[in-house]
């Protein structure tokens, strides 16, 4: 079968609007890809608009709706490519878009994903909350980036224009080797979606991989496309699946008590919901522990099966050696540039 070197892969669920007003940019500025949309069993006329609309488009329809996770992992079994560029529906390219990336991950071959510089669709001066210009963590693993440090969003004013090794890429706009992708087993299905990005950019680190951000290229993310921003599902999903994340791919140096440290700062996050009214949010909270317990069998299983892989090692490179949300909430921290001032 002939491979494709890069092919651009949206995956699509009842995004007819998106797949409207963003797939034209799309296919004006990647001459280099082959576009695909993979349908994740949409209600919508998604698909009978596609191929209408643009014939030239490849169809990609998925026996079921899985999520994120498991939506992209039955497309990307069909696609044959050197790069999988995994582009929300929600996502407004700009010219030149794939040619900076490629080229950086061309003159590495240790970096097995890298993302453009993401910015708010809404707001075009601001970084965007799904990535910003590049994802880190700290300790306790919570995830923020370069640009967003929790609901902060900052101006892009050129300060992070600078290609560099980050800790995740996000999954808006992720380029990503396919044989790397499928050497750690694709995305995690039991997520469905949210943080599915960070444990597979965990999970290539851990087999000595490197993430990038190239800011060279960048685009433009309306977010909250397909799960509203303040959706409880959302949190459920957040909560939990950051906390299997971290089980999953942290160091064993004290891990036990780390997690226990997040349970306490979980609950104060749940009862913050609740004093703000936002009582199925704490509900949200309370389910995503419980969830996260009944699943610590198969997620320690996990934790065991990656770490038989080749040149397994944790890694430590992007991981920020103090509590962001203290730094944060109670210092008032609230850009990039500050938090590595305290680290």
């Amino acid at each position: 079968m002939v491979t494709d070197r890069i092919a651009v892969v949206i995956l699509n669920w009842n995004g007819r609007k998106f797949l409207e007003q963003f797939l034209p940019k799309v296919i004006k500025y990647s001459s280099l890809a082959k576009i695909i949309v993979a349908d994740n069993q949409s209600s919508d006329d998604s698909i009978s608009f596609v191929k209408y609309h643009f014939p030239e488009i490849t169809i990609v329809q998925n026996p079921s709706n899985n999520g994120f996770a498991g939506g992209y992992n039955i497309a990307l079994k069909q696609v044959k490519a050197e790069y999988y560029v995994l582009l929300n529906s929600d996502v407004e390219v700009s010219e030149q878009w794939l040619e900076p990336v490629i080229a950086l991950m061309d003159s590495n071959k240790n970096i097995a994903a890298c993302q453009p510089k993401i910015l708010d669709y809404n707001h075009k001066h601001l970084f965007e909350y799904a990535g910003a210009a590049g994802g880190f963590i700290d300790k306790y693993g919570y995830p923020f980036c370069r640009g967003r440090l929790f609901n902060d969003l900052e101006e892009d004013k050129n300060q992070y224009n600078d290609a560099v090794e980050v800790f995740w890429a996000t999954g808006a706009c992720m380029f990503v080797r396919a044989e790397a992708f499928w050497k750690v087993g694709g995305f995690d299905e039991d997520y469905f979606a949210h943080m599915e990005e960070i444990d597979l950019c965990w999970r290539l680190k851990n087999i000595g991989h490197q993430i990038y951000v190239e800011p060279k290229s960048f685009v433009y993310h309306v977010g909250g496309g397909t799960l509203h921003k303040i959706s409880p599902t959302k949190t459920f999903l957040n909560f939990r699946n950051n906390l299997t994340t971290f089980t999953k791919n942290s160091s064993p140096r004290f891990l036990f008590f780390k997690i226990l440290y997040r349970m306490v700062l979980d609950g104060v996050a749940a009862y913050k919901f609740l004093f703000e009214g936002k009582g199925s949010h704490f509900i949200a909270v309370a389910k995503a522990h419980f969830s996260f317990y009944v699943h610590l069998a198969s997620t320690l299983k996990k934790r065991k099966v990656m770490k038989a892989l080749p040149n397994f090692s944790y890694a430590d490179f992007g991981i920020f050696k103090k509590n962001i949300v203290y730094l944060h909430f109670v210092k008032g921290v609230k850009t990039f540039k500050e938090l590595v001032k305290e680290n």
